[in-house]
């Protein structure tokens, strides 16, 4: 083998592995979709765009999701299915509904703070009036419990006289949602007008125990 050839094959680049591994490649695909999707929206977002930066092929992505609205219903599914798992590691069953309920509040905040692709998602679905999200089943199924873990909390804390009997876990949601939601999604435009960096860790420390103490004062027994 000659010397320039030694270099050209120094130069190309390694196969990928993914090819064997259909899993990872799927996992791969949809990690790179994330990022194009919450970056560009639905309607901006290439295909060709993230079979560049997976090194695979539209053709592949096809073949794996079926086309562009599947591939971001399938990211859609992935983010919401990473809060909901997350919540169903907490234990929440050891102890009273009061720290269930803090413990649950705290992992949402910390999710939307380290997940900002996220919110993003989320703020483009809304752009599109939840036709997508309306049009699948099972990412409703998947979010539904979120609800039944707060509802039993709500029960568990009026047993205890701790909590009043007048609110709903749909109700306890959307409260504990919009805060966290809004510091992330928000974040930008409030800074500018307020001149208060809410990524700030003193701020955001702050911010952390105050949705705790806000919704926890809002539930207690009158």
């Amino acid at each position: 083998m000659t010397s320039n050839q030694t270099a050209m094959l120094e130069r190309m680049p390694l196969p990928s592995k993914r090819t064997n591994d259909p899993e990872r490649t799927k996992r791969d695909i949809l990690e790179v979709a994330m990022q194009e999707f919450a970056r560009e929206g639905y309607s901006g977002a290439r295909v060709d765009a993230i079979a560049a930066r997976t090194r695979t092929s539209k053709r592949m992505i096809y073949y794996y999701f079926g086309g562009k609205e599947q591939l971001y219903l399938a990211v859609l599914e992935e983010a919401y299915r990473s809060i909901r798992a997350l919540e169903d590691q907490l234990d929440i069953e050891s102890c009273d509904a009061r720290e269930g309920l803090r413990r649950l509040i705290e992992a949402t905040f910390d999710h939307d703070e380290r997940n900002p692709s996220f919110i993003r998602l989320v703020s483009i679905e809304n752009i599109h009036h939840g036709k997508h999200l309306k049009q699948n089943l099972q990412l409703r199924q998947l979010n539904a419990s979120v609800i039944a873990t707060l509802d039993g909390i709500l029960k568990r804390g009026r047993s205890e006289g701790i909590f009043r009997d007048d609110v709903d876990a749909i109700d306890l949601h959307l409260a504990i949602s919009s805060y966290c939601f809004f510091r992330v999604a928000n974040r930008h435009t409030f800074g500018a007008l307020f001149d208060r960096d809410l990524s700030e860790p003193g701020v955001l420390a702050k911010s952390r125990t105050q949705i705790v103490e806000m919704i926890l004062a809002w539930l207690g027994a009158k």
